[in-house]
């Protein structure tokens, strides 16, 4: 995406510090001196954050029998397989307290980015500290106008107004209301759009509400170059915009991802509770694992439960396209859409 023109920014959150370095490295050789950045979960509030963060031992301390009793239930029901012989389940950590995020910005900062995003919660004071150091920019998305407010109050470059069309981490406002609230309540602060964009008229759309410009997510999950599980990229290809749902089965928070049946199961009215952030992600990570290694295997559920991260706009993604593509096609629409506006405007 750096390399057509975007700006290519790596959600982090997952990464261990080793593999964050060899991923940075990676992206340098790339892009050269184009831009990139790095997306972190910087949130107030999760289990230990009075403590600073518990480690992983401790947070599986926390983790009750029942829910693990749950989650081993679904596996069986849909005939997930378990995993070669020999083959270690790889688990899913969120780096989201200091003692976890702060190696990663270590690993960040000693590499030439350029923006540091907090996803969640107002970007703490001594991370904007560091980015105004290395002259990194700081972006925060938000969900609410409220939280806009305090993200601007706590000193972020950048706003980005995430509408509840988006995939991932969002609230329960949509874009077309968000944006133009966003804007208005934190200006001069530069605002850009997010949730439900993946087209040149959506941009078109977004700069019409006052947004300095558009943040996309879901558009590059289906591109040629994405690491989206192959089944996974096949049910998005197949989906529509109805097909999605915000679900916390994953991450513990409000997360808008392709509905499946795992995440029906957890919200049968006899399911326990999606734990908080981060236990529920500690709880589920091998789970998952194991339905995404088994989503091709015969006779197995996976593939039924297998599902990601998505946005409603999924149901106008049907093709697989080069990233670079994906940038020079929104780019042409939306010059095509502005000239076509301003035929509207002769009189």
């Amino acid at each position: 995406m750096s390399r057509a023109g975007g700006f290519g920014v790596l959600g982090a959150v997952a990464h261990s510090p080793e593999q964050l370095e060899i991923d940075l490295a990676w992206i340098d050789a790339e892009v050269g001196s184009r831009p990139y950045g790095v997306d972190l979960l910087l949130p107030q509030k999760y289990v230990g954050a009075t403590e600073g963060g518990l480690d992983r031992d401790e947070l599986r301390q926390l983790l009750p029998p029942a829910h693990q009793a749950f989650v081993d239930d679904i596996l069986q029901r849909f005939g997930v397989p378990d995993l070669p012989e020999g083959e270690r389940p790889r688990g899913m950590s969120m780096n989201v307290s200091p003692a976890g995020y702060e190696p990663l910005l270590d690993i960040a900062f000693a590499h030439p980015i350029r923006l540091i995003a907090s996803a969640l919660g107002p970007p703490p004071a001594d991370v904007i500290d560091r980015a105004r150091a290395a002259n990194v920019k700081v972006a925060a998305l938000a969900g609410t106008t409220a939280h806009a407010v305090k993200h601007a109050e706590a000193g972020a470059d950048i706003i980005v107004a995430q509408g509840s069309e988006a995939g991932g981490h969002t609230g329960e406002v949509g874009t077309m209301v968000l944006v133009p609230e966003v804007v208005d309540a934190v200006s001069p602060v530069p605002v850009l759009a997010a949730g439900g964009i993946a087209s040149g008229r959506h941009m078109a759309a977004a700069m019409a509400l006052g947004a300095a410009g558009i943040w996309t997510g879901s558009v590059w999950l289906t591109t040629a170059e994405a690491e989206t599980e192959p089944v996974v990229k096949q049910k998005f290809l197949a989906a529509t915009s109805s097909d999605t749902v915000r679900s916390r089965s994953i991450t513990g928070k409000p997360a808008r991802m392709l509905r499946t049946p795992w995440t029906d199961e957890w919200e049968r009215e006899d399911s326990p509770k999606p734990l908080p952030m981060p236990l529920q992600p500690l709880l589920v990570g091998a789970a998952l694992n194991r339905i995404n290694r088994s989503a091709t295997t015969p006779g197995s559920g996976a593939h039924e439960l297998a599902t990601y991260f998505v946005g409603q706009v999924v149901g106008s993604i049907n093709t697989v396209r080069p990233a670079d593509r994906v940038v020079l096609q929104i780019v042409e629409e939306f010059i095509d859409t502005l000239t076509a506006l301003s035929g509207h405007l002769d009189v």
